[in-house]
């Protein structure tokens, strides 16, 4: 066939879908097919935070010339043409962090390696590991096997130092490297971004210069520089807006090492970048690859496309870890995992599910969590199999259209730093995080409004989990998705803690389970997600209503039932209900059900899917004394 006789029947393929679509959304609108827009499938479109719209079907007329070879410049397939396909992605797991006792390091690192982690991020400094003790903590570590990245902050000329000494200590002795650019290293010198995090890097760019001047001195492979995307992220940045100020940051540096004297395939060559990866799949898919193309224009630009594949770390997402319902972690990082490694990460870190938990709260180890992390990548790898396969994305219209999508949202935010003066000069100017809370403010408004999920959050709570501890949560400083619902369950458990039960709101339910289920049911899971019990006692009889009041333990109460129910029964119910002693009466319903009802007999206030469930929820315990 040829391809005009392809295009004529992907045409009208497409035509009798567009017909198919509008005659089901004409059926659940209840309007007539002819009241629909000219392109009715448009109606199912969805937007992200960046702008890129999603459309419900991808088919060759969104068809792009297909991208060259992995390892090849723009490097959207992948930076490493020749990766093996039996290991895949690097494994790699964070040690160190808390834990000053080398020996117990060692034990941690060793016990990782043996057990499918096949990278090394190493915590130094703060209160945990010193400097001085790298040699002790990676003894038996072979860093041409393992590449080592250092998380070293404040520390991290010292760190680099140390372990400067200990390579060249070990190659005097005769490790048998031969090729020592096989030993890979990335000091994690991060000054720009950890500025935007308000991090102590006690490292200024000029110091990052100097560091990277050093490690291309080096015969190893020493990567200086990591520019750290997750500190956007974790702000609350969309994706596209985590590319862009990415790349922006990674472009100051090129220039200050340039301006130093470093040639630019040098100083391209010092930088790594580490990136979020989250539950969304296919953006993290897209996310990427569209950095990688974005990074490799900036090299071209510089007069070196060929040295424009930099290193990619994805990070799980701490944005998206959840306190609350902990275990769904798991799930949220799998689906994480997947998208980094189908989008050509070269190594991945996987959170534990733990990570947002306050100590002592889950009767778990640490081992486990550590154990549970590293086997959700190896799950994968080994049985998936998602490594064999470079970029099997490619191809498909839908991640290739986001791919170039998100990589021209993330363009136009690096031109607009470029606009403002650069990447330093937008941090002054307050442009990066005016941008990046303007993100976090919608989200929050989506997650408020339960527009977004979080299960085991603000949808499917389990009211009846243990309380959190008192010991200080970790992630300080990160905007997780939930934080907002999960203060209300705090409040929840500190109610508890007073009187022995939590908060109470009464369901008033009327007529028979097959009317009132559903929104017996909307009311209860809307409740618990702002740790409220909803007590149901069955289909509410008005002539014992004060007794049920009386039990219930509440002065508020929520009529659940039809619109039809709510037409014949709702006046006399709130009438009941109120003199039983209910103070607060809510609906289950939109306000149009109670247009004719005035002063005592119509209820104050109405539950539907559309409200603010944080600010009615909040409303809600202050009314019952929830602390």
């Amino acid at each position: 066939m040829s391809h005009a006789s392809q295009a004529e029947e992907a045409a009208r393929d497409y035509a009798a879908w567009q017909q198919a679509v509008a005659a089901v959304l004409a059926k659940a609108r209840k309007v007539d097919v002819a009241e629909l827009p000219a392109d009715p499938e448009h109606l199912l479109d969805t937007t992200t935070y960046d702008g890129v719209t999603v459309t419900p079907l991808y088919t060759r007329r969104v068809e792009s010339a297909e991208a060259p070879l992995p390892g090849v410049f723009p490097f959207v397939r992948g930076r490493d043409a020749h990766r093996d396909v039996n290991r895949g992605w690097l494994v790699s797991a964070a040690f160190g962090a808390g834990e000053g006792d080398p020996k117990k390091v060692n034990e941690a690192i060793l016990d990782g390696l043996e057990n499918g982690v096949s990278a090394v991020w190493l915590g130094v400094g703060g209160d945990g590991l010193s400097a001085d003790a790298l040699g002790e903590a990676l003894d038996g570590v072979l860093l041409d096997l393992a590449p080592l990245t250092l998380d070293a902050g404040a520390d991290v000329a010292a760190a680099a130092e140390r372990l400067y000494a200990l390579i060249d200590e070990r190659a005097a002795a005769g490790d048998g490297v031969t090729d020592r650019s096989a030993i890979a290293v990335a000091l994690g010198a991060a000054p720009l971004t950890d500025r935007f995090a308000g991090a102590d890097t006690g490292v200024d760019l000029a110091g990052a210069v100097a560091l990277a001047g050093a490690a291309a001195a080096r015969p190893e492979t020493v990567r200086a520089i990591t520019v750290d995307g997750t500190a956007f992220h974790n702000a609350g940045a969309s994706d596209a807006e985590e590319l862009g100020a990415s790349v922006a940051a990674g472009l100051e540096y090129v220039r200050a090492l340039v301006d130093s004297g470093i040639a630019i395939s040098k100083a391209l060559g010092q930088i790594e970048f580490r990136l979020a990866a989250t539950d969304d799949q296919f953006q993290t898919i897209a996310k990427f690859r569209a950095g990688r193309r974005l990074w490799a224009r900036v090299a071209q630009v510089c007069g070196a496309p060929e040295s424009g594949g930099a290193p990619q770390h994805a990070v799980t997402s701490a944005a998206m870890m959840a306190q609350r319902d902990p275990w769904v972690n798991m799930l949220r990082t799998t689906l994480a995992t997947f998208g980094a490694g189908v989008g050509g990460a070269d190594s991945v870190t996987v959170l534990p599910f733990d990570a947002a938990v306050p100590a002592g709260t889950l009767d778990t180890s640490v081992s486990f969590a550590a154990r549970i992390a590293r086997n959700t990548q190896l799950l994968l790898l080994e049985e998936s199999n998602l490594g064999r396969v470079l970029d099997p994305g490619a191809g498909s219209w839908y991640v290739e259209d986001l791919t170039e999508q998100v990589a021209a949202k993330a363009w136009e935010f690096v031109q607009q730093i470029e606009a403002a003066g650069g990447y330093a000069a937008a941090l002054d100017s307050g442009l990066v995080a005016e941008r990046v809370a303007a993100t976090r403010t919608r989200r929050d408004a989506d997650i408020a409004h339960r527009r977004t999920a979080v299960t085991g959050v603000n949808e499917f709570p389990n009211l009846a989990e243990a309380p959190l501890s008192d010991a200080p949560a970790p992630l300080a400083g990160v905007a997780r998705y939930g934080a907002a619902f999960e203060a209300l369950r705090d409040r929840s458990d500190r109610f508890l803690a007073e009187r022995g039960h939590r908060p109470k709101v009464l369901l008033a339910a009327l007529g028979p389970v097959a009317e009132h289920n559903g929104r017996t049911t909307f009311a209860a899971n809307l409740l618990a997600s702002g740790g409220i019990e909803a007590v149901n006692p069955g289909t509410l009889d008005l002539a014992t209503v004060a007794g049920i009041v009386r039990e219930s333990e509440t002065t508020i109460a929520v009529l659940c039932g039809t619109d039809k129910r709510y037409g014949t029964d709702g006046v006399p119910a709130v009438d009941a209900l109120r003199a039983a002693g209910i103070e607060t009466v809510l609906l289950a319903g939109s306000e149009k059900t109670f247009a004719d009802a005035r002063g005592a007999d119509r209820p104050d206030g109405f539950l539907t899917a559309r409200i603010d469930a944080v600010s009615a929820l909040t409303g809600l315990l202050d009314t019952l004394g929830a602390k």
